[in-house]
């Protein structure tokens, strides 16, 4: 095998191993899958109310297999609430970062990561039926690969304690999901553009030398 078909195979085999990663193929959660869950959530006597048990199930229900992104708006606290593992003199920001560390791994384990994330530059500039909703100081998209992925980030003991520091930190959150989507910047796109002008121009240099 020359050089050419080396490359060529090389950047395909890479381009195969990444769009396994970052696709999901498990497709909707199954009943029993559904179930489990609930049962999880419904054992955390503080987690969610029944309206809240409500949204969850009918968010397993209305699964499509795919990807879906996390819209939030953040408002933090000027100070974050002094729970244990806050530190006196601590910023929210901080402790937020208590959070993350634990949802970061786990997101970019499962090919779930943010596609825009900014800090407001105002406050809300068209509100409609939506008193004290003026304020917000961060928003972002988080990728999730399914919503198989987030749960199994939502229901790992780890998940508990840590997302502690995410109430301390947060005066207000909404967070609400969009799918399907789309948008132009797709890794999987955007590697195999990558990856054809390599081997498109590796494959051109080698001919010349020929």
């Amino acid at each position: 095998m020359n050089s050419v078909k080396w490359t060529w195979t090389v950047c395909g085999v890479i381009y195969a191993a990444f769009f396994i990663w970052y696709t999901s193929f498990g497709g909707p959660l199954s009943d029993e899958e559904i179930e489990q869950y609930m049962a999880y959530f419904e054992r955390q006597a503080d987690s969610l109310d029944s309206k809240g048990l409500e949204r969850m199930r009918h968010f397993m229900e209305t699964d499509t297999g795919d990807d879906f992104v996390m819209i939030n708006v953040i408002d933090m606290y000027d100070e974050p609430l002094q729970i244990e593992g806050v530190n006196p003199g601590e910023t929210s920001d901080e402790v937020v970062g208590k959070y993350m560390a634990y949802m970061y791994p786990a997101l970019f384990s499962r090919a779930s990561h943010p596609v825009i994330a900014g800090t407001a530059a105002n406050v809300a500039m068209d509100l409609v039926n939506a008193p004290g909703m003026e304020r917000w100081d961060q928003g972002a998209g988080m990728r999730y690969r399914s919503r198989r992925d987030l749960l199994e980030i939502a229901t790992n003991p780890a998940f508990s304690g840590s997302h502690t520091f995410k109430v301390a930190a947060m005066e207000k959150t909404i967070a609400f999901p969009i799918d399907p989507w789309f948008h132009f910047g797709d890794p999987r796109l955007l590697l195999a553009l990558m990856l054809g002008c390599l081997t498109l121009g590796l494959s051109w240099r080698a001919a010349l030398k020929r």
